[in-house]
């Protein structure tokens, strides 16, 4: 299967089948889309994306990861409108990754405080994060809805709903998250109502129009997380809904395993500098079990994804660690519809006509992850641009 020929998902056609995966970009201090934002995904766009991922739109404010996250309302609509069509201009699709941090947010930076399935300890705001009523999780399906309209008013072609990473909704999957007791909690299929009720929502308010993606967790790998064989039934679950036009399979945990997600160094030292001074002595002690170093392979979800793949008729969208030609033909020719790609185009924003041209078959980053603590400064590859708080050459 040719990669780069046209592809549908859903209602819309991609001009290939890569996406450029969600990755926070770190550049919008008062939560609206910057200059800077659009150039990000210009980029991307221009080096041959089918259509590139806006990480992320949080559906409320108390749902942003921080205070410069973007969050939907009617003053963000006219900058996502500028951004949309910046992508468009340069032949790709946009997307708009939606959520609700939960465990994730920083109430402290945000100036607001959130909720998650059960009241937890947050170590980001190193205060409680109580637990949502029924009427919280009323307004944050209703703010999710919101949201996807709102996505749709800025000219984007697709949302994609973030289940993973032991955000809101995914922490709600995790039994050793979710101690209610009401229909909210206890049976797997109570853990997944919330999700289940935010995508009904959502085909209701937008699908048919712009394609409807949502990205989950295979496993949290994390004491009490959402294990494999769970999670393929919430996908059979919103399989049979038919609330979707594709799945992005992830793993890993934000609140409690974030190099999961990523594999290979755990960037610790620059993580660590971007902290709060009492943050930055706590992290000290704990940083190595928190952010241990995690041996890299090509395509490291492959294996488990294809299990997904296989037990579904739903379109299925491989993400992780993916950097070669020959990985995403290999992809392709097994079944998955998609391939999402992160930091390899952070390394490349024009890999893929390099490898369209024939000039080059692998992209060139070395899974440093020194990218991942570079949020807090504007989302680069420190080996291009180095970070300006740990100051000095790059090293690796």
């Amino acid at each position: 299967m040719d990669p780069f020929a046209p592809a549908p998902l859903g209602p819309i056609t991609l001009r290939n089948r890569i996406i450029k995966s969600a990755t926070f970009e770190g550049v919008m201090p008062d939560a609206l889309v910057t200059p800077e934002l659009i150039e990000y995904h210009r980029k991307v766009a221009a080096g041959g994306v089918g259509m590139s991922t806006v990480a992320y739109v949080a559906v409320s404010p108390d749902g942003r990861t921080n205070a410069a996250c973007l969050y939907m309302r009617d003053e963000a609509v006219p900058g996502l409108r500028r951004l949309t069509e910046v992508i468009h201009s340069e032949g790709a699709m946009a997307s708009a990754q939606i959520g609700h941090a939960g465990l994730v947010a920083d109430a402290r930076s945000n100036g607001v405080t959130g909720f998650a399935p059960s009241r937890r300890f947050n170590p980001l705001s190193m205060r409680m994060t109580p637990a949502a009523t029924e009427a919280d999780l009323v307004r944050v399906i209703e703010d999710f809805v919101r949201t996807a309209r709102g996505c749709e008013e800025a000219g984007f072609d697709a949302i994609e709903v973030h289940l993973g990473h032991n955000y809101l909704l995914s922490s709600f999957l995790a039994p050793g998250l979710n101690d209610r007791k009401d229909r909210f909690g206890g049976s797997l299929e109570n853990r997944a109502r919330l999700s289940r009720e935010v995508l009904r929502g959502i085909r209701d308010g937008v699908g048919g129009r712009i394609a409807i993606l949502a990205k989950l967790n295979m496993l949290d790998a994390i004491p009490g997380g959402l294990k494999e064989e769970e999670s393929l039934e919430v996908a059979r679950m919103l399989e049979r809904d038919d609330v979707l036009d594709a799945l992005v399979l992830t793993g890993g945990s934000s609140y409690g395993n974030p190099m999961f997600l990523f594999r290979g160094d755990g960037p610790r030292r620059e993580f660590a500098a971007h902290l709060p001074l009492l943050l930055r002595l706590g992290f000290k002690l704990v940083g190595k079990k928190f952010m241990p170093d995690l041996p890299f392979e090509e395509a490291y979800f492959e294996s488990l994804a294809r299990r997904f793949k296989d037990a579904l008729d739903l379109p299925v969208i491989l993400l992780g660690g993916i950097n070669k030609r020959e990985t995403i033909e290999r992809a392709l020719e097994d079944g998955f519809e998609f391939v999402q790609m992160g930091r390899a185009l952070l390394r490349e924003p024009d890999l893929l006509l390099k490898m369209q041209d024939g000039s080059q078959t692998e992209g060139i980053c070395i899974h440093c992850n020194r990218c991942v603590p570079s949020i807090y400064s504007g989302t680069r590859c420190v080996l291009i641009d180095p970070d300006p708080i740990i100051g000095g050459p790059p090293v690796c």
